[in-house]
């Protein structure tokens, strides 16, 4: 058996990966559960890991760059709309988006997948002009954050520091920047009479229109696998890729015939009933082919937002093992 780490978030369509139901050909996965911004960090500074998740946005430049460490598996194990990410500071007079031209807008890294969704959605979805907007760099809730690799952007494109005592949800609460973009809920968001809203109160409603006109449920995190194993080990990418399409069926399989709930959601039958009239019988989908309008949109953001210089096609983000399957 071949001993692999595998760092990813704690998510249900993995569970089966680490209790042991669902298992890799040939491999001893050791798993290691970490949040995403450690999990990245970690992998992008010193591959530390086998095999782990990682920011779509982060593999894409990095392979747009020449950096061949990593090799992409399309098990896509985060996914997500956006609506609900942006926020405003109570200084603040924007009421419409198209108001967030010309402003400061904060971002907790200008590279990371979940800004350039949005970055994506508000320009082309909405009709924001973000030409002159500066982008505010810093840690969400803890002061020091930096880009997670070096980027190198137009001149154009304004991107500047909060500050190395500065966190980014005080600078929105103080009005130092007029509006936050950021996948996790700022803290001070929470607290009673902070003032700071959301620029679409009703994100869940605009989500489910986007998707309807665009087809677009927006990828966040993919699965990579180190070169060096593949060079070794070339059967890995094949095996891995089979274990996670595996484990997501077993996580989400009957979850609406189950005579008690199986997560603590009172309302769980009626999302799962909502979600399939929307997405189908499969909202999660997993292969390159199933995922390339989105793929192919994702990587147009990233050339329109001075982050890759020329685009990249889909097929060459991952093992070309994955891209093909035998049939009896």
């Amino acid at each position: 058996m071949l001993d692999l780490t595998f760092a990813c978030g704690g998510y249900d369509r993995v569970q089966p990966l680490r209790d042991g139901s669902v298992s890799v050909e040939g491999v001893a996965l050791n798993m290691l559960r970490l949040e995403p911004e450690e999990c990245f960090w970690r992998m992008m500074q010193g591959a530390e890991f086998d095999v782990a998740e990682m920011s779509l946005s982060s593999y894409c430049i990095a392979k747009a760059k020449g950096d061949e460490r990593f090799v992409g598996i399309p098990a896509f194990l985060s996914r997500s709309f956006r609506h609900s990410s942006i926020y405003l500071s109570p200084s603040t007079d924007i009421t419409d988006a198209k108001q967030l031209a010309g402003r400061r807008i904060g971002v907790p890294e200008y590279q990371m997948t979940a800004s350039v969704w949005t970055r994506g959605m508000l320009a082309n979805d909405c009709g924001v002009d973000l030409s002159d907007v500066t982008w505010v760099t810093g840690g969400l809730e803890q002061p020091g954050r930096v880009e997670r690799q070096k980027l190198e952007l137009p001149d154009s494109i304004r991107v500047e520091s909060v500050g190395a005592r500065q966190t980014l949800a005080a600078a929105l609460e103080e009005g130092e920047i007029d509006a936050l973009m950021a996948p996790r809920v700022p803290r001070v968001f929470r607290r009673a009479g902070s003032g700071i809203r959301r620029l679409f109160p009703d994100y869940a409603i605009r989500e489910k229109d986007y998707f309807a006109r665009t087809g677009l449920f927006p990828i966040m995190h993919m699965v990579v696998v180190r070169k060096d194993v593949l060079q070794d080990h070339p059967w890995v990418a094949a095996s891995l890729y089979k274990a996670l399409r595996e484990a997501k069926e077993v996580a989400t399989a009957g979850l609406s015939d189950l005579p008690a709930l199986r997560y603590t959601m009172p309302f769980l039958l009626a999302a799962l009933e909502e979600q399939e009239a929307v997405f189908g019988p499969d909202p999660w989908p997993y292969g390159m082919e199933a995922n390339r309008t989105a793929l192919e949109t994702f990587i147009s953001y990233l050339h329109e937002q001075g982050l890759v210089s020329a685009a990249l096609a889909p097929e060459s983000l991952f093992a070309p093992s994955t891209l093909r399957e035998f049939r009896i």
